[in-house]
């Protein structure tokens, strides 16, 4: 007589709410993050989702390690792909919980306000709940020195130019929503940069309804920051592609900056080489060396960051660089004078020129010089 088996396995249901801590050489903070999560979150159904980029201090490795004996602990390995931003979309999309939160994996955000950023999602209340530190019972004693204060305030003032909604803390990386909602948004997103939370509210197709919650932001324990000036130009260059609907890639905006900056700087190194003694031809040439060298250090900490150039291929790139801009220099000077040539327009001429080279010179950097 055949008996159909019964299984007596009790279904565990999922996670309710998921953290989602994006992270770059943060393996000594892995550990204690977990165990402040244990706490802030007790008596709620939780997971903690790290998306760590390759870290060389073997941050996955240790969440490997915390996972074996903790199913509440995930880790996403990222083999590539660098950046905040992406990392938190792909950690949230991965996520089948109510609600995602999301914080930075260096223990500054206060875990313990986690549960009044959760229940007022839960409540509906808001549609983002966000961590501030510039309301009432808020602060920012974790900005090490006053050049992160500028650095913060400065994004700030920006930000609040061109946000849908009123909000003191649009730079925060504290904040928590439905993940229904990040879903719906996610494919407007940049997911460029590090500042998440302003590329959602940005790229929503309505404006977002957002109640701030105040919130302590502490000193770094260990490891170290990641705020620095390159980082506000990627901000800077994420507020230029929001402007552009989308229609302007966002790594050609941030090109085209790093290529201002080198035309000053030909300027100025060709004046100081003219003061020096030299004649123009040569003055000339060593201001273009000059923008060639800062274009591809500013190009490959900025622009191509998620693809930056080490050791003796940071080298052989400069040598590619520097070759697929004289090409561009010479179609440059090519392309105009064949264009004044036919009319004897100069400035259309010198215009049309100068487009073909930045486009040039953007292809083969992308595919050639910084190829994925």
């Amino acid at each position: 007589m055949d008996h159909q088996a019964v299984s007596t396995e009790t279904v565990v249901k999922g996670p309710d709410i998921s953290v989602v801590v994006p992270c770059y050489n943060e393996s000594a903070n892995v550990a204690p993050l977990v165990k402040a999560l244990e706490q802030a979150l007790t008596g709620r159904r939780w997971e903690v989702i790290f998306v760590d980029d390759n870290s060389p201090d073997h941050t996955s490795q240790r969440v490997r390690d915390l996972a074996r004996n903790d199913a509440r602990v995930r880790g996403i390995c990222r083999i590539g792909r660098r950046g905040l931003s992406s990392a938190v979309i792909e950690g949230a999309l991965s996520s089948s919980a109510q609600v995602v939160a999301v914080m930075d994996g260096d223990l500054q955000h206060d875990e313990s306000r986690l549960g009044a950023l959760i229940d007022a999602v839960l409540n509906n209340t808001c549609d983002v709940a966000v961590g501030s530190r510039h309301v009432e019972g808020g602060n920012n004693a974790g900005l090490a020195n006053a050049w992160r204060h500028v650095l913060s305030d400065g994004g700030i003032w920006l930000a609040q130019r061109v946000l849908p909604v009123k909000l003191t803390d649009p730079m925060s990386g504290f904040f928590a929503l439905r993940q229904e909602t990040f879903a719906a948004i996610a494919p407007r997103l940049s997911g460029t940069g590090f500042k998440i939370l302003l590329d959602l509210l940005l790229s929503a197709p309505k404006p977002l309804r957002v109640q701030e919650v105040p919130c302590g932001f502490r000193p770094r324990v260990a490891g170290e920051s990641k705020l620095d000036a390159l980082v506000m130009l990627q901000f800077a260059a994420l507020l230029l592609d929001k402007f552009a609907k989308g229609w302007v890639p966002l790594r050609f905006v941030a090109f085209c900056m790093v290529g201002l900056a080198g035309v000053g700087t030909n300027l100025v190194v060709m004046q100081c080489a003219r003061l020096a003694g030299a004649h123009f031809s040569l003055a000339q040439a060593i201001g273009t060396v000059a923008a060639m060298i800062l274009n591809f250090f500013l190009d490959n900490n900025f622009t191509y960051r998620d693809r930056r150039l080490r050791g003796w291929a940071c080298m052989r790139g400069l040598v590619l660089f520097m070759l697929v801009c004289s090409v561009g220099a010479l179609a440059d000077v090519g392309i105009a004078r064949m264009i004044y040539g036919q009319n004897h327009m100069l400035n259309e001429a010198s215009l049309a020129g100068a487009i073909l080279a930045v486009v040039w010179n953007y292809a083969m950097s992308s595919t050639v010089v910084w190829r994925s």
